[in-house]
């Protein structure tokens, strides 16, 4: 029991900064990492062994979808910062341009990319996370690095056909 809170306790730092990118705002990321520490910690009994870590960021992709699909139901008002203009330049602009490259992805292709770039998980962690075969894992990784590329490179994004 002890090793088992000594470990997400460890976890937390990580949680955070993989929150952090997936949420792109620092309190909607701490509130985040919160729900998902409670839910971890109150759900202990259902931790059967294996890795820790990821099982906790299944826990907290689970937790964003949720809040995603709770904001997709009201509009989002975001104001305009004056370093929002496309014209500037500098070391930041490009940090600014990946950061909207991000921000295009499917919400399923930026969590696998972030899984992989940013936390170091492995393909098949990424696909335990995200519940999906490999093969998926794998594929989503490709249109993400295909579509960031595309994207810092100035061409316009591809229409996608909604039903």
């Amino acid at each position: 029991m002890a090793t088992f809170r000594q470990g997400v306790e460890a976890a937390i730092p990580a949680l955070r900064r993989y929150a952090r990118a997936l949420t792109r705002n620092a309190d909607s990321a701490d509130d985040l990492v919160q729900d998902t520490l409670v839910r971890a910690l109150r759900s202990e009994h259902l931790f059967h062994g294996g890795e820790l870590r990821s099982w906790l960021y299944t826990i907290l992709c689970n937790l964003n979808r949720n809040r995603l699909r709770s904001l997709a139901r009201r509009p989002v008002l975001s104001p305009l910062e004056e370093d929002d203009a496309p014209d500037l330049a500098g070391p930041e602009a490009g940090g600014r341009d990946i950061a909207r490259a991000l921000a295009t992805l499917a919400e399923e292709q930026r969590e696998a990319l972030l899984l992989v770039v940013l936390e170091g998980l492995s393909y098949r962690e990424v696909a335990d996370v995200q519940g999906v075969p490999i093969g998926t894992v794998m594929s989503r990784l490709a249109r993400a690095r295909v579509q960031i590329k595309s994207y810092l490179d100035g061409e316009r994004p591809a229409l996608r056909c909604v039903k």
